[in-house]
């Protein structure tokens, strides 16, 4: 169910982020006076459709895009019998070069508009939810598997990320942080400061739904909560606090396990702090390293930020075009071997974007996200995708001279070759991914 849910919502947010893309071009074109033939979201077979003026809009069964077909342009449909015809003046290759630019051009700004007006709402209504520094900088942290394999220990306290402060737990392993060149980890180490390099590729982590667990996890204060069945005999209390296990002073719940680990079957004599007053007794262990108690551990308070309408327009906008920096660092570092292109994902793995129950500011935000990342990815210089038409379009601005028919319909094939690759890799990440290899 929780699956059904995640694509619900993939789907939910191509259908709104790709119809606003295609109506951004439909709506320059007409605009400009251009015969736009058809309008539909989703790719053939067509599920239902209706003409309305000289347009046919409809929905197509298969929903991993959309699209918009204006008159005389050299698009997808390849419809090289239209092509071969005279220009007709209410054709897109009719138009002067600047009105085909603004088309062009208009999918790619609706979905950054879209991006950063989805970003500010969220900033205004929600705010920034975050854990406080304080518990990785003064309590210290508990490694998993991953924290352990890059060189954290046990009760490392993080003092800094690249040399500066920080705010939050979350700026340890942001994708602003994961994506530094030479980035790297300041921790405290008793007493010793000791710098841990991220090593290349660390992001690729991210992906997987329990990071965080294998990341480290915040060492907790602890307190008695009950005792056992038939232990009534012991000298604890609820609220009692466990101080001292032998010579060693006791702060955090790991620190107790250890040291009771350690003694499995014998005795040890112990510090109990109960309200004002500390008292000494002694404790035996049993074989399964247990002592007959029940303990719960400290919460952690969170944080957040909140931002009057005002103040959330420039962080909002800011952490919408950050979407897209990181994204183009992330590509970036895939050319230059830092990552792996395996970290690609294709509609399975964007699933896992989504929340595994309905939450509406979850939605929004990874909506967002997508809305800001298609912007970009469209406007990458690949025939087939609106960043080639616009190379094109300036290459005719520039030299006063358009392409011929011939180059762009084989551009054009050139470039869904290159999609149609792409996109075969990304599926067959996700699928691997979903077997584990």
């Amino acid at each position: 169910m929780e699956t059904v849910v995640q694509i619900a919502q993939l789907l939910l947010a191509l259908s709104i982020l790709v119809g606003i893309h295609e109506a951004g071009h439909m709506l320059t074109a007409k605009m400009f006076g251009m015969k736009v033939e058809k309008f539909f979201i989703g790719f053939p077979p067509t599920i239902f459709s209706f003409k309305k003026g000289e347009t046919e809009y409809g929905l197509g069964a298969i929903p991993l895009g959309g699209f918009v077909k204006i008159s005389g342009m050299v698009d997808e449909s390849m419809d090289k019998e239209a092509m071969a015809k005279p220009p007709q003046p209410w054709e897109f290759r009719s138009k002067p070069a600047w009105q085909r630019l603004i088309v062009m051009l208009g999918g790619i700004f609706v979905n950054v508009v879209a991006g950063v007006i989805a970003m500010i709402i969220l900033t205004y209504n929600v705010g920034d939810e975050f854990t406080p520094s304080k518990y990785t900088k003064e309590i210290g942290i508990l490694p998993g598997e991953y924290g352990l394999e890059v060189g954290f220990e046990k009760g490392d306290k993080i003092v800094k990320i690249n040399g500066e402060d920080y705010r939050r737990v979350e700026d340890i392993y942001s994708g602003k942080t994961l994506l530094t060149d030479g980035a790297y980890w300041t921790v405290d180490r008793n007493g010793s400061v000791v710098d841990i390099p991220i090593p290349n590729g660390f992001i690729e982590t991210l992906e997987n739904p329990d990071f965080q667990q294998r990341f480290f996890d915040i060492r907790r204060e602890f307190e008695v909560t009950q005792l056992g069945e038939g232990m009534e005999s012991l000298p604890f209390q609820p609220k009692d606090r466990i101080v001292k296990i032998g010579d060693q002073e006791v702060k955090y719940y790991d620190q107790y396990q250890s040291i009771v680990a350690a003694n499995a079957g014998g005795s040890v004599p112990m510090v109990i702090k109960r309200g004002d007053s500390e008292l000494d007794v002694n404790v035996d262990v049993r074989s399964d390293s247990t002592v007959g108690i029940v303990v719960s551990v400290y919460g952690i308070d969170g944080d957040s930020d909140e931002y009057s309408f005002g103040e959330a327009i420039p962080v909002g906008t800011a952490k919408a075009f950050n979407m897209v920096i990181l994204n183009a660092k992330a590509i970036g570092k895939m050319f230059t071997g830092d990552i792996s292109p395996r970290s690609m994902s294709g509609p399975i793995g964007i699933v896992n974007y989504f929340p595994k129950t309905w939450d509406w500011n979850a939605f929004w935000r990874t909506t967002a996200m997508i809305s800001m990342i298609l912007a970009f990815m469209n406007l990458l210089p690949i025939p087939a995708l609106d960043g080639g038409h616009v190379v094109f379009l300036l290459f005719e601005m520039i030299s006063g001279k358009a392409p011929s028919v011939k180059f762009l319909e084989a551009a054009q094939v050139v470039g869904m070759v290159i999609l149609l690759l792409l996109m075969v890799f990304a599926f067959g990440n996700d699928i691997l991914k979903l077997f584990g290899i």
